[in-house]
């Protein structure tokens, strides 16, 4: 009876802690290592807002007569669609996290995560043409990668950037992709999904500090 009376209160003692033990939510490794490799990124970009800033110091002559030529009211429109693009994203995000991948109907407010990165998508590459046809224009008129201090740091300022939305563009068809290749749409997908929103909207906050630095500060 000793013995038995013993074991059963070991036995309720030990599901009593288990039942008060706190549960230990660990942070989603992806998640986590994205957001790691986003702040190489600040560093890397802090790397070219330096130089030209350098660079405009050492030449404000150049650069008040060069950044006359800029289009600014075409810039400004580039600007606000892809600003307006990382709000389609986020609508993406919360879809996916609804588990919601595909529109339910053809109101906005019923679609799914692909219709929402399909929109963000063609927002992003409207930017990118945007930026090709102003690189064309200011080719046209003498402000080229070599032509002085001003068009180097113009050009590898905005070049760099443009090369990170495109690779934004290919990972928002990347994962609509991988939507398409799997038979149910699970919890892996919405953190890629949300993993690129991240880097999304990092792209959109570095353009707006070119954006004001270049062509609101000339």
């Amino acid at each position: 009876m000793l013995i038995s009376a013993i074991m059963v209160f070991v036995t309720s003692t030990s599901l009593t802690f288990q039942a008060s033990a706190p549960v230990i939510k660990r942070p989603n490794t992806v998640a986590v290592g994205t957001i790691v490799w986003l702040g190489s990124e600040v560093m890397f970009f802090a790397g070219l807002f330096a130089i030209y800033f350098t660079l405009r110091s050492m030449s404000p002559e150049l650069w008040a007569a060069q950044a006359d030529v800029l289009n600014f009211p075409f810039s400004l429109t580039n600007t606000i669609i892809l600003v307006l693009s990382s709000v389609t994203c986020q609508f993406g995000v919360f879809a996916a996290e609804k588990m919601q991948p595909y529109a339910t109907g053809w109101k906005p407010t019923q679609w799914g995560m692909v219709e929402w990165f399909f929109l963000t998508f063609a927002m992003g590459a409207i930017f990118v043409s945007g930026q090709v046809w102003e690189y064309a224009t200011l080719v046209s008129e003498g402000i080229s990668l070599s032509s002085d201090s001003y068009g180097s740091a113009f050009y590898l300022t905005t070049g760099f950037h443009g090369l990170h939305v495109t690779g934004g563009l290919i990972a928002f068809l990347l994962v609509i992709g991988r939507v398409f290749a799997v038979k149910n749409f699970g919890h892996k997908e919405a953190t890629s999904a949300i993993v690129v929103s991240y880097y999304w909207h990092f792209v959109d906050v570095v353009w707006i500090g070119l954006f004001l630095v270049i062509y609101v500060l000339k």
